[in-house]
């Protein structure tokens, strides 16, 4: 098996498109961009999938989405699952929501006709199934009725999702008759929304990386803030508190059992937990994707630190 050389993605996701002429035309894909995906769904760019190049359900929206996932395989094994629930070995046969729709010529099982309910009840089920629970994933929804439609679904389920699963939405801006409301945004820059306000790029982890950076570059690691043992620079996989103003750092090991608490003889991927020097919320993902763009991405990082040029100006 190769040994990954790219740091954790800044963004990696399965996403829901869905026609914007026939509502019922749905499609699911993944990407790590996806305004630039959705370009090639609509022909505005090369590269889109067959089964969106008719131009008389054109254009696509992308109405949700999943991310979080850590590497590009991750995603590919949960769009894979979304898209054939029906033979899907990620799920449970006790557990199937959806069944083949008969045979092919072939023998294999035909893949039945996506709805919506379909698709979102089978990404509920999915973020349940052991492959898949403990996944750093968040859901995104950017349309109104598909946010609703999962709403009703998740009111019916017989088990409900992981507590710190997030559900996100972002509808755009709301529409306003207000003619003073109007005259007074009309100087503003549109804010972004949507799959336009998702992160692609390692700008939010700016100051943490800063951070981490003062700490291992000048050897200040200092002792293991769980098992007290110092750390001595360069010869081990150390992580560093997330929270502002903190820089308590630890082995990963001693991290994970920290993490994990309770769940330690249970599971072996931590979710969320406290640091125990600043007391502040923690969480699992957050840590690893610093450490291993701290190890593997020092391309990223100087891409990231790397102060913009002033423009001279002119007299």
């Amino acid at each position: 098996m190769p040994v990954l050389s790219k740091p954790i993605p800044p963004l990696y996701t399965v996403y829901i498109l869905r026609s914007t002429i026939r509502h019922a035309s749905l499609y699911i894909g993944s990407t790590p961009n996806p305004p630039r995906r959705l370009k090639q769904h609509n022909g505005e760019v090369k590269g889109g999938a067959a089964r969106t190049s008719r131009r008389k359900l054109r254009p696509w929206e992308m109405v949700g989405l999943v991310s979080g996932f850590p590497v590009m395989v991750a995603a590919l094994k949960f769009e894979w699952a979304l898209t054939n629930p029906h033979i899907s070995l990620h799920i449970p046969s006790s557990s199937r929501i959806t069944t083949s729709a008969g045979r092919k010529r072939n023998g294999y099982p035909k893949r039945p006709r996506n709805t919506l309910t379909s698709i979102l009840s089978n990404i509920h089920l999915l973020l349940r199934v052991p492959s898949f629970a403990r996944w750093p994933l968040k859901v995104h929804f950017f349309d109104p009725e598909v946010y609703e439609a999962w709403k009703k679904w998740c009111a019916t389920a017989n088990e409900p999702l992981r507590n710190t699963i997030q559900i996100l939405t972002d509808f755009g801006p709301l529409p306003s008759n207000s003619k003073e409301t109007v005259s007074s945004k009309a100087d503003e820059p549109e804010r972004p929304w949507g799959i336009h306000a998702l992160p692609l790029d390692y700008a939010p982890m700016k100051d943490y990386v800063t951070k981490t950076q003062s700490i291992y570059d000048f050897e200040r690691e200092g002792n293991c803030v769980v098992c007290g043992d110092r750390l001595e620079p360069g010869k081990g996989l150390y992580a560093t508190c997330s929270n502002a103003g903190c820089e308590g750092t630890g082995h990963v090991l001693c991290w994970s059992k920290h993490v994990l608490g309770k769940e330690a003889g249970e599971d072996i991927i931590p979710i969320s937990g406290h640091c125990p020097q600043c007391k502040g919320e923690v969480v699992w993902s957050d840590l690893m994707k610093e450490m291993s763009l701290r190890i593997r991405g020092a391309k990223e990082i100087q891409k990231l630190l790397k102060e913009p040029r002033k423009r001279k100006v002119r007299t």
